[in-house]
């Protein structure tokens, strides 16, 4: 069990975690102040792990959802949501693409998605998903500047415009460094 952005998060032996606490604060501090959430917003969280993100946010959205694959982190997000008293929370064992694709298909929307896939970065249907899903803001953070710079790309192709980019160094004295970074749609962009 470890403390982060003012919640508990229980974290199981297969669950993903940053292992620098404080830098992720950082981190998450910064997806939170690009996120501009008012208490209003339907939150999507993919990739979500054992809920960090999305329960991070949870106190400035109407509603988030996390889906995530790996089923022991999902099992660790549901119990994370219930033991820092959560009720607007929910979370999926699905993989994200094929779960966004089928929500975007359904006409499901979200106001912000946050993303934070795994080193070889996201999918093309990921990405093509949530321009039909039309958030007004992508918060993305990424532990692989390259593959965030390939789907970056094809998320300015479908309308959204980078609006800012913060390294944060996780990893003191090694060549690793997490990015977090904010797109918003554009006006004229029809997903």
């Amino acid at each position: 069990v470890d403390q982060l952005c003012g919640c508990r998060f229980r974290i199981s032996a297969k669950s993903f975690y940053q292992i620098n606490p404080r830098q992720t604060e950082v981190l998450y501090g910064k997806a939170m102040e690009f996120a501009r959430l008012t208490g209003k917003e339907r939150v999507l969280d993919a990739y979500c792990g054992i809920g960090t993100i999305g329960l991070t946010a949870s106190g400035k959205a109407r509603q988030v959802v996390g889906v995530e694959l790996n089923r022991d982190a999902v099992r660790d997000a549901i119990g994370n949501a219930k033991h820092n008293g959560v009720k607007n929370a929910r979370f999926f064992a699905a993989d994200a693409t094929a779960w966004i694709q089928e929500a975007a298909e359904a006409g499901q929307r979200a106001d912000v998605i946050f993303m934070d896939p795994p080193r070889e970065g996201s999918t093309p249907r990921f990405l093509e998903s949530v321009a039909r899903m039309a958030p007004k803001r992508v918060i993305y953070v990424s532990c692989n500047p390259e593959t965030m710079a390939r789907d970056l790309a094809l998320l300015t192709a479908k309308g959204y415009r980078a609006e800012g980019f913060t390294p944060v160094d996780l990893f003191p004295q090694t060549a690793h460094c997490e990015v977090v970074g904010a797109l918003t749609r554009s006006q004229k962009s029809k997903g």
